[in-house]
């Protein structure tokens, strides 16, 4: 991450960074990129690090809270008002939820989770002058596109509000709005991406999501059974291009603009993203099998869609993805192993 040469890493020299959703996968990339500046760089950035759980802190970050690191952690939830005196530069926004069950069994909780907690963050910014607010939103926003057309920022959506699988992209887009708004009336900027389903290495290993069946199938030289005919369409970016992309646009992203992230050449469906982890993930030693089941939607599943995103936005401020799907599974495989 660090070696991108089209992110002025200096510029973070001495500044102080919040981060919410810091025991989550992107948002425990995101604190030890800050770390490892800190060790190679020297920039001396503070960080902020607001947390829920603290075992799953204590375990995560052992090493660094061993050497003293220069890392606070506050333990709290992200629903109730946050309270913190110091000074804040850059607040980046992760903590959500990202069960798809949850959405079906909780959704409530999930809208609550996304409008409160973005809201008590917008509240934190807004009390410390913070100079800029990155939230982490969802390329689900865009409801559920049926052609192959590329999806720009500016693309409509078809969501549902009658749908509880919904809750999740409906707050979500609320949400965006909310910081948009905010930053507008407290005078601070605010800046949006809209991310693709994003994995790598930190990924647990009983992740329910589906890219992450594949790949215990693969280590456990399973048969991939699908419980649909895998006909949903979307792009994936790795973790450590997803990271990047943030920095990227906490740099030289414009204010209340939305960016979406993905690799653009990982768009593939389901069933064709199971057939190259059967090929090239096992030495074909798998299988991939359909046994199309009724009613997925009460467990969580989204319905078919093509999510075909455009991230020409994004690739203006001289930001690509450099991590194949292949090759994000590999990686991936090997750290579950």
């Amino acid at each position: 991450i660090i070696e991108d040469p089209n992110i002025n890493w200096e510029d973070f020299k001495n500044k102080t960074f919040f981060i919410t959703g810091a025991t989550g996968l992107i948002g425990n990339l995101i604190v030890n990129t800050l770390l490892y500046l800190n060790k190679i760089k020297g920039l001396d950035i503070k960080i902020i690090a607001l947390v829920r759980n603290k075992e799953k802190t204590n375990r995560l970050y052992e090493k660094q809270i061993s050497e003293g690191l220069n890392i606070e952690f506050i333990y709290a939830d992200i629903q109730k008002d946050i309270d913190y005196n110091g000074t804040i530069d850059y607040i980046i926004h992760s903590a959500s939820q990202t069960s798809s069950k949850e959405f079906v069994e909780n959704p409530t909780g999930t809208i609550n989770i996304i409008l409160n907690g973005t809201k008590n963050m917008l509240e934190l910014a807004r009390k410390t002058n913070t100079k800029e607010f990155i939230f982490l939103s969802t390329m689900e926003v865009y409801g559920r596109p049926t052609t192959d057309d590329k999806i720009n920022e500016m693309h409509s959506t078809n969501l549902n509000t009658t749908s509880v699988r919904d809750c999740y992209p409906i707050a979500k887009y609320m949400a965006e709005n909310l910081c948009v708004c905010y930053a507008n009336q407290y005078n601070f900027d605010s800046k949006i991406l809209r991310l693709t389903q994003t994995f790598g290495p930190g990924v647990k290993y009983n992740d329910g999501r589906v890219f992450a069946e594949f790949a215990r199938c693969a280590i456990e030289n399973r048969d991939i059974i699908l419980h649909t005919a895998g006909e949903t369409k979307r792009n994936y970016l790795y973790t450590a291009d997803a990271v990047r992309a943030i920095f990227t646009v906490l740099l030289k992203g414009n204010k209340n603009e939305i960016y979406n992230a993905a690799n653009e050449e990982t768009y593939c469906s389901i069933l064709e993203m199971a057939q190259l982890v059967a090929n090239e993930c096992t030495n074909k030693s798998i299988a991939v099998k359909i046994e199309a089941e009724d009613n997925l939607e009460q467990y969580g599943y989204a319905p078919t869609l093509k999510m075909n995103l455009d991230t020409s936005k994004l690739q203006s401020l001289n930001w690509k993805p450099n991590t194949s799907l292949e090759n994000m599974y590999k990686k991936l495989i090997k750290t579950m192993r």
